[in-house]
């Protein structure tokens, strides 16, 4: 799926990614960045509202596990089943969000869950950064199921 028809999709099946006006910048199968602008996701201080950095970084962690099964040929669905967020600085315009898997090594042994038992956890994480400089850091678990 190239950056065009991944952001198309983002839109039309998750709403609140079009919501926070998310793009896709990079996408290959190391590592996926989602940017998003500061007007539609603005809080009362004139930052960027927690939930949309949130928001931006579970859309680019999900993305990531959801291109790479496509890739492969794999049909399932993805869901996220936990996640932690941290704020380090407050974001004052574009921020980006780059997932890749917290351990690449770990991908082997989730397609190998994914065909024997038809489900299969996976975590990612992403860094969320603003003016070049990381801004917020998340961890998720996702989990895939496989379609019959």
């Amino acid at each position: 799926m190239n950056r065009q028809a991944l952001e198309e999709y983002l839109h039309r099946q998750i709403p609140l990614a079009a919501a926070v006006a998310a793009k896709v910048v990079h996408a290959d199968a190391h590592s996926l960045t989602l940017s998003a602008p500061l007007a539609p996701n603005l809080n009362h201080k004139s930052t960027a509202f927690g939930g949309s950095i949130s928001v931006l970084g579970i859309l680019a962690a999900w993305a990531i596990v959801h291109t790479r099964l496509e890739s492969e040929g794999v049909a399932c669905e993805v869901v996220i089943q936990s996640s932690q967020m941290d704020y380090l600085r407050p974001i004052t315009g574009i921020f980006t969000a780059k997932s890749s898997l917290v351990r690449t090594s770990d991908w082997p042994i989730f397609m190998k869950m994914l065909a024997r038992r038809k489900r299969a956890r996976i975590e990612v994480g992403v860094t969320l950064f603003a003016d070049d400089l990381p801004a917020a850091t998340m961890t998720g678990r996702f989990v895939a199921f496989r379609r019959e």
